[in-house]
């Protein structure tokens, strides 16, 4: 079983390939575009675009005149493919966090060990 559900049953297969995404509504319809990081030479496109028509729902806007108005809201789909994206950039900029900070530590570990050599050497040059 895949970890992101909702991407797979849109047919991607490799979620990790996700660079980026961006959402914009037509009328009645979401569209949801994914930028892929594809390697060199690869005939997979670059990007795709995936539309989910909006659910149509009739609410009360007074009851007193049982006046009643229109609205759209987005699928279920879509909120969850938008979900499980939102997840997965997340992960990867809290991995890149983590990796940078770990290149911090080490850096700052190697400035204070060459300090305490340097302070070693010097007490052997007292002796």
């Amino acid at each position: 079983m895949t970890k992101y559900k909702a991407l797979t049953e849109m047919g991607i297969q490799h979620p990790e390939e996700i660079e980026r995404y961006a959402l914009y509504t037509v009328e009645t319809t979401d569209i949801l575009r994914i930028i892929y990081k594809r390697k060199k030479g690869s005939i997979l496109p670059v990007s795709r675009k995936y539309k989910f028509e909006r659910i149509k729902k009739t609410t009360m806007v007074d009851s007193g005149t049982r006046t009643a108005a229109i609205v759209y809201e987005s699928a279920p789909a879509f909120r969850y493919a938008v979900e499980e994206l939102d997840q997965l950039i997340e992960a990867r900029a809290a991995k890149q966090d983590s990796r940078s900070l770990i290149v911090d530590e080490v850096r700052l570990l190697e400035e204070d060990v060459a300090s305490r050599i340097d302070y070693i050497k010097s007490l052997i040059e007292k002796i």
